[in-house]
């Protein structure tokens, strides 16, 4: 386990012109915050209002820039989870103190994002920094409104809804969201657009204190599990950091709050108390139980809160006097936080194959081990290896003549051997269990207690009493068992005795050849459970067990009629655009798109090669001026040392002559890599005008498609028809879709514009513009859909 440590607790205050300056003081070391409060003079001479407070923190973030926070707060956690420590970073305070500020920032803009962002950025930095272990990065995004659990990554396509609504389990391992979806992300820019989508998802409204205050509680978790690439290593590390921007607290009295927000209110208000109450409990030493279950955002956060992680809380506070009172509520939060103490761990895990594979390599480490001690014993024909078929037969067959008695006893070499010869007691009694049933089987016929159809068959037929008793007689070299009726005696023959003769073997030909069955499921000779019938030779109880048993399993055949094909019937409202696209995508529209995913991959490789040698280009110039560089020192360090001549011609050390050798070389692969990039530049640009073609087309098509299959009434249909009034592509294109430019040419453009300024937002933005082109094809879906209503 790890040693004890208590929660990191830091205050940001929002920036403002009005700051109150005369009660709101920080400390010299930037760690203390000071509140001061004037004395209420209504109260009365004698007062005993308190005017002083103080706070210990970790860190006062005054005027602090996003980077400032990021450092401070989050960089350590996330650093040590990607070692397996888990952790929490929590932003708590009034509403429209700046949490989801601090904690998401403007995704609007690269430089002003959050904490939530850079340690996206931040996880994968480090990924690429360890290339000695395959780490995988898994994430989720939870909201709590009102006491329910969504999932704000529902909405994607391959998620959809759940049927069941989401509940908090917990188990040995930790508390979980069953129903909660976790996404795999590879990139850093499918990180991005997760979180994207999740934002756009969230509850918000509008009040007095906050025009865009959240409604809900949201975690975003991030999973890391850390795999070393050595195969020998058969221990893996797991950690996750949940990242939770709490709903603002507020006063019903100040934000003004009515209906739906009124009630949001008052669940934000219940939950956050509720919390508070967790978090004062965890700071009494001598507490036992902690209340994590009143609401699902403790319960949720039952792992995050006192344990085996590193917490840390960011406590968003207004710097004017107006707040002043939320502002001390926030602050005393903060300061009950810093006397919860959490024990970090490291959470190792053991990987099942890995453990196989390096016991698989001790296994045969010890056989050797075991074979030389067995030559020095002269113990050298004794084998360790599984035993193969031929040695099994011979086991087999020394049990057998074992049992038989012609083998006094069984050689035994090893422990492998001795499991083998029980294995074939067992085999060889198995068998002779087989025969004595098989042999039972060809002379009587089994009659199960169950089977009423034919005993009631046999009893009609006067072959057994009514106590279900059997008669029997030997009749060449069969015989029947049973117990003879109490009348008949001993030295007489029984009446129906020449009757039952020849009846029964036909019986026994119809159990024995129609109805196999299963020897565990009868008793052989028993009257009460299953009924022993000898053999006769008449064909009445055959035809009466016929009946009995046809009557009993008659089933419906199937109707070989051919079914008449329905006609597809037309939905009477047409389905969305985004369904319909994908449908004849698939069918009517199959080639058009095939052609143009085609093109789109041509496009694409040719884009990559392009980079790819604009790459090579950039890496050959660079060495081209370090090759002239060192060129023009040799030349300088010669004319310093003097020339030498030889017949008119310029001595050179071999070092120069070998640098301008290298220097032409790499003019020639740069102007081959320059021709070759020219080249591309062409292709792209064709590639490029038949994209564009086939973009279009694929459009042109749909919208001919969809208006004659669901927007043109089917009395209008004829009209359609060559020669007809009405032309097919009355709508126009840009109302059905807007693809406009695809994710390849916005990167493209992004390249360009954002490069120059900060390398690693390309995945932020081009993340961003994904988001942005998927509303904006939804938004124009349902306006098309709400068009065609009216």
């Amino acid at each position: 386990m790890g040693t004890r440590k208590k929660v990191h607790a830091f205050v940001r205050v929002k920036p403002t012109d009005d700051f109150a300056h005369e009660m709101i003081r920080y400390g010299d070391d930037k760690r203390s915050i000071d509140i001061h409060l004037k004395k209420d003079i209504r109260r009365g001479v004698v007062n005993n209002q308190q005017t002083d407070w103080s706070f210990k923190l970790d860190r006062v973030l005054h005027d602090a820039s996003q980077d400032l926070v990021y450092e401070t707060v989050a960089k350590d956690v996330v650093s040590q989870a990607l070692d397996g420590y888990n952790g929490t970073i929590m932003c708590y305070g009034q509403t429209g103190a700046g949490k989801t500020y601090t904690m998401t920032g403007a995704t609007e803009s690269y430089k002003h994002r959050g904490i939530l962002p850079r340690a996206l950025q931040q996880v994968f930095r480090m990924i690429e920094e360890r290339p000695t272990h395959a780490i995988t990065v898994r994430v989720s995004y939870l909201e709590i409104y009102n006491e329910s659990l969504f999932d704000l990554l529902s909405t994607l396509p391959y998620v959809g809804p759940s049927v069941t609504p989401m509940t908090i389990v917990e188990n040995p391992q930790g508390v979980f969201i069953k129903g909660l979806s976790v996404h795999l992300t590879s990139q850093e820019e499918d990180a991005f657009s997760l979180l994207f989508e999740g934002e756009t998802n969230r509850i918000i409204a509008s009040h007095t204190m906050n025009k865009n205050s959240s409604r809900s509680h949201c975690i975003f978790t991030i999973y890391l599990e850390a795999h070393s690439r050595t195969l020998s290593e058969e221990k893996y590390i797991t950690s996750k950091i949940n990242l939770v921007d709490l709903a603002g607290s507020e006063r019903l009295g100040k934000s003004g709050s009515e209906g739906r927000v009124l009630k949001e209110a008052t669940y934000i208000n219940k939950s956050l108390s509720f919390l508070e109450q967790a978090i004062i409990a965890l700071g009494d030493q001598k507490r036992d139980h902690i209340p994590f279950r009143q609401c699902k955002l403790t319960h949720a956060l039952k792992d995050s809160l006192g344990g085996n992680c590193n917490m840390v809380l960011v406590t968003n506070i207004y710097g004017e006097a107006a707040q002043l009172e939320e502002t001390l509520s926030s602050l005393r939060f903060a300061s009950r936080m810093k006397l919860v103490t959490t024990e970090p761990a490291i959470n190792e895990k053991y990987d099942a194959e890995r453990m196989v594979k390096n016991l698989e390599k001790e296994l045969a480490l010890l056989k050797q081990e075991l074979a030389i001690h067995d030559n020095l014993t002269n113990r050298t024909f004794v084998t360790y290896d599984p035993m193969d078929e031929i040695q099994i037969a011979e086991i087999n067959s020394q049990v057998r003549r074992y049992l038989e008695g012609t083998l006094d006893e069984i050689d035994i070499i090893n422990l492998r051997q001795i499991k083998e010869v029980f294995n074939q007691f067992r085999v060889v009694l198995s068998q002779q269990e087989q025969e004595v049933e098989s042999t039972l089987r060809r002379k009587y016929t089994l009659i199960d207690r169950n089977d009423f159809a034919a005993i009631s068959a046999v009893q009609k037929a006067g072959l057994v009493d009514v106590d279900g008793h059997l008669v029997g007689e030997p009749e060449g070299q069969n015989f029947g068992l049973g117990v003879a009726p109490f009348s008949t005696k001993p030295g007489k023959k029984a009446k129906s005795r020449k009757t039952f003769k020849e009846p029964l073997s036909s019986l026994a030909r119809k159990e024995g050849a129609s109805s196999p069955v299963n020897g565990k499921d009868l008793d052989y000779v028993s009257t009460s459970k299953t009924q022993l019938v000898p053999s006769s030779k008449d064909g009445d109880v055959k035809d009466m067990l016929s009946r009995d048993r046809e009557t009993s399993s008659i089933e419906p055949l199937p109707s070989d009629s051919p079914k008449e094909e329905l006609r597809p019937i037309r939905p009477d409202t047409p389905p969305s655009k985004p369904v319909a696209f994908e449908e004849f995508k698939n069918e009517q529209g199959s080639e058009i798109n095939r052609i143009f995913k085609e093109n789109k991959s041509i496009l694409n490789e040719r884009r990559k090669r392009a980079s790819e040698t604009t790459q090579r280009i950039n890496a050959i110039k660079r060495e081209i001026d370090v090759t002239e560089e060192a060129l023009n020192f040799q030349k300088s360090l010669r004319e310093k040392q003097g020339k030498y001549e030889n017949k008119g011609l310029m001595i050179i050390d071999e070092e120069e002559f070998l640098l301008i050798l290298k220097l032409k070389d790499l003019k020639k692969q740069y102007r081959s890599e320059y021709q070759d990039l020219r080249d591309l530049r062409a292709e792209i640009q064709y590639c490029q005008h038949l994209v564009d073609q086939c973009r279009h087309r694929l459009l042109m098509e749909f919208d001919i498609w969809y208006n004659e299959s669901f927007v043109i009434p089917e009395d209008m249909q004829m009209a359609l028809k060559p020669g007809g009034s009405i032309r097919p592509g009355m709508v126009p294109v840009n109302r059905i879709v807007s693809l406009g430019e695809d994710d390849q040419d916005k990167f493209s453009q992004l390249q360009q514009r954002v490069l120059p300024e900060g390398p690693d937002s390309i995945s932020f933005y081009n993340a961003k513009v994904k988001i942005e082109q998927k509303h904006n094809y939804l938004k124009t879906m349902m306006g098309l859909q709400q068009a065609h209503r009216k």
